[in-house]
């Protein structure tokens, strides 16, 4: 196995020291590191990615912005999003196996016994003793896993490893990328690169194009697609009329706060918003792990007078979404007309700098924790509401070096690529049949509201929620992760894939994620063994070691 290697180069430069007026010039060494493949990203795609690369003989780096590895999958989303399960395979599969192995300790099990957990999971049991696999953790679990598929396979991994986005942190010449350096200033050389972010910074990078927002649904012949006003397909919208305005009834008052000014667009059509984010919390009701949620910096009860008034319409299903996790815990998820997702503060987002995206998520930090205190504390909110609300709190033994707060904001939707093939609905529906598939998903069409407005007849609404189900698992095209090869022939993108908007909300799920980025390593290591770009890749070739080493590509 070729392993990385590490190059210290010093520029040349004069040292006239014996020459009156000059003096010594110092400059710090530029610091190279190499490997065939180099991953960036710190995110569950990232990890097996790399594992996989490690696997086939290569050498791999992983750079991760992230000084936590795992993503969202150890951020507080325990409750997989698992669709239908048996078309989870190879390493992915392995992952959830892994979870099942440590969920067997005694020692695992300490806030709760084993047989007093529910077992509940998203349509098949959390334990499946058949298969041996657990698809509802922790999230210190979750990490743990990672961190020993880092430690066992000997992955050099660089953290707080940021890209340098200027337009000299890339190196590319003829097509290719060659290196990409971050703001510490190393640089990073590899024969193939792995996008394996939430952002797609290194693809834009790259000069890959990419979509930000929602199509109009005339652009690939979509439903569901862009602004879709007055549908209601989950439980995530206001059921009874409530006033958005300061004084309910009087529009001269003005808008409370988390209400748009502007109008929500014509139905169909596109537009630059992206589905809301929000944090996955992970609460505890059991006393001795329970940390009483804080009042944030800053905290205003009065933005939270709209959810008052939902409150005052009858509403209760505030703790529909608390998920069962081991150990007296939940991953805890936005559900109802006004939650956790935050609404309309995350469009510039995807484009942002990084001290920009710094600010949205502690914009959004402080709304959430916001509405945990004013759920706990406010007089609004009904007794019943409240009392039940008091036995919850964050969880003292998760992000214990963060507050017990989760690290990782659920980027939902960021760029997504304009590669060789772009999934669509149609796609994603099982009503086709892609070409050359690499894994699958059966996810249904999940993408959260994108806005609230204020209707025509002055009443409050959110737009954006769909949720489509899939008659069948579907399969997932290879040109879906591969840039078109005029713009780039060593980049691969497994999370930010070429896809619609609605057709990613399905894609979006993290078991998904890690299929996709065990099929982007296998093709970047055969692509050199080939020495062909991935787009000349003979799928045959990769057909042969993705079924090999038990990847699930067609029912």
């Amino acid at each position: 196995m070729s392993k990385p290697t590490l190059l210290l180069f010093f520029p040349i430069f004069c040292l006239l020291t014996f020459l009156p007026g000059f003096t010594v010039i110092k400059t710090n060494p530029a610091l190279i590191r190499r490997a065939d493949v180099i991953v960036y990203g710190g995110t569950s795609a990232a990890v097996i990615a790399a594992v996989q690369v490690q696997k086939m003989g290569k050498s791999v780096i992983i750079v991760s912005p992230d000084t936590h590895l795992g993503g969202l999958s150890s951020g507080g989303l325990g409750f997989t999003d698992t669709g239908n399960k048996e078309v989870i395979g190879g390493l992915s599969r392995e992952f959830y196996q892994r979870l099942y192995q440590h969920y067997q300790k005694a020692d695992s099990w300490k806030w709760q016994k084993k047989e007093e957990y529910g077992n509940k999971g998203q349509g098949t049991p959390a334990i499946d003793g058949n298969s041996r696999t657990m698809w509802i953790f922790e999230p210190h679990a979750a990490e743990q896993v990672f961190e020993d598929f880092v430690k066992e396979y000997h992955i050099p991994i660089y953290r707080d490893e940021w890209l340098d986005r200027s337009k000299t942190g890339i190196t590319k010449s003829a097509g290719v990328v060659r290196s990409f350096r971050t703001m510490k200033g190393t640089v990073y050389e590899g024969k193939m690169f792995i996008d394996a972010t939430y952002e797609g910074d290194l693809m834009a990078a790259s000069g890959i194009k990419y979509h930000v927002g929602r199509e109009a649904n005339s652009v690939y012949g979509e439903k569901w697609n862009g602004v879709e006003t007055e549908v209601f397909q989950h439980g995530h919208y206001f059921k009874a009329n409530v006033s958005p305005y300061v004084v309910a009834g009087d529009p001269k008052s003005g808008l409370l706060p988390e209400v748009s000014p502007n109008p929500p667009g014509e139905k169909g059509d596109g537009d630059n918003k992206i589905q809301a984010y929000c944090f996955r919390m992970c609460l505890s009701n059991h006393p001795g792990n329970r940390v009483p949620f804080p009042k944030p910096a800053g905290y205003n009860a009065n933005r939270y007078e709209l959810l008052a008034r939902v409150f005052a319409t009858g509403w209760r299903e505030t703790f529909d979404k608390f998920d069962p996790i081991p150990n007296r815990k939940t991953d805890t998820n936005n559900h109802g007309p006004f939650s956790t997702d935050y609404l309309g503060k995350n469009y510039d987002y995807p484009e942002a700098t990084y001290q920009r995206r710094k600010q949205i998520i502690k914009d959004h930090e402080l709304y959430q924790k916001g509405l945990m205190y004013f759920l706990s504390n406010d007089p609004r909110v009904p007794d019943d509401v409240q009392a039940k609300m008091k036995q919850w709190g964050l969880a003292k033994d998760e992000f214990t070096e963060n507050g017990n707060w989760p690290r990782q904001l659920y980027i939902r939707e960021a760029r997504r690529m304009l590669g060789e093939f772009v999934m669509t609905e149609e796609d994603v529906l099982a009503k086709t049949s892609v070409p050359d598939p690499i894994g699958m998903g059966s996810y249904s069409l999940d993408a959260h509201n994108a806005q609230r407005y204020v209707k025509k007849d002055g009443y409050v609404q959110n737009e954006g929620d769909i949720g489509v189900h899939p008659d069948k698992p579907y399969s997932i095209a290879y040109g879906s992760i591969l840039p078109k090869e005029n713009e780039c022939r060593n980049v691969l993108v497994p999370v930010c894939v070429s896809s619609s908007h609605i057709a990613f909300g399905s894609i979006r799920m993290e078991p998904v994620f890690m299929i996709l980025g065990q099929s982007a390593a296998t093709a970047a290591v055969l692509a050199i063994d080939n020495k062909v770009s991935p787009q000349k890749l003979p799928y045959e070739k990769l057909q042969a070691a993705l079924l090999k080493d038990k990847q699930r590509l067609t029912l």
